[in-house]
């Protein structure tokens, strides 16, 4: 980037932030996955007289699986789709910023 330093620090900072939303979009997904995760091993348990032996995941544990994982996706479905909306808006503004200063997204990574 060819500009003065501030500029670059102001895209550095908004870059840091856009990569700072996705990993809590990230976070959130694996936090959703793994209750998922924990809530059909403990159906499973129940179900089953020897749920500790028993270390096979079946087809009808995938679908209870995925069940729960819709669920608590629609559950938690407005903070994931406001992370979403703030990962666009950073991604447009960080656009606007290099195309308003001229700069291409290879060039600011010197």
């Amino acid at each position: 980037m060819t500009g003065p330093p501030d500029r670059r620090l102001a895209l550095a900072r908004m870059e840091a932030a856009h990569a700072e939303t996705q990993r809590h979009v990230r976070v959130v997904e694996r936090q959703i996955a793994a209750r998922a995760e924990r809530m059909t091993i403990t159906e499973r348990a129940k179900r089953r007289q020897h749920g500790r032996s028993a270390s096979s995941w079946t087809n009808a544990d995938e679908r209870v699986f995925q069940q729960r994982l819709a669920e608590l996706a629609l559950a938690r479905r407005g903070e994931i789709d406001a992370l979403t909306r703030k990962l666009d808006r950073q991604e447009t503004a960080i656009a606007e910023f290099r195309r308003r200063n001229r700069v291409s997204a290879s060039a600011a990574g010197e």
